[in-house]
């Protein structure tokens, strides 16, 4: 049974990662989205939600057709914590769905 208590996953080799981002860039066209960069700020803003124990990543296409990913913070049963529908957060600990995320291509690293 899987635990939500902020210790899950963890790292992996570069060889593997290697070979897995190579399975994905053969899979897509040229110009597809191979990444998406966060700030720090934003992912410890999602982080110090109340109640919150780790994040969850979803896949989402924007209006313009383009691949993007959310992040929601999670609790410790494993749920999401979302913002009240149409509500605004007012305070940092409130729950909040992050994208604006900088994708590659435009912004790739240089390794």
């Amino acid at each position: 049974m899987a635990t939500f208590n902020g210790s899950e996953s963890g790292p992996i080799p570069l060889e593997t990662a290697k070979e897995w981002t190579a399975n994905y860039r053969a899979s897509i066209k040229p110009d597809d989205t191979l990444a998406h960069y966060f700030g720090g700020d934003i992912i410890r803003r999602v982080l110090n939600e109340t109640g919150c124990v780790g994040i969850r990543i979803y896949y989402a296409i924007d209006d313009k057709g383009k691949k993007q990913v959310l992040i929601v913070g999670t609790d410790a049963n494993g749920d999401n914590l979302l913002p009240a529908q149409g509500a605004e957060a007012k305070a940092d600990d409130d729950p909040i769905i992050v994208d604006y995320s900088y994708p590659c291509p435009n912004y790739c690293p240089s390794n």
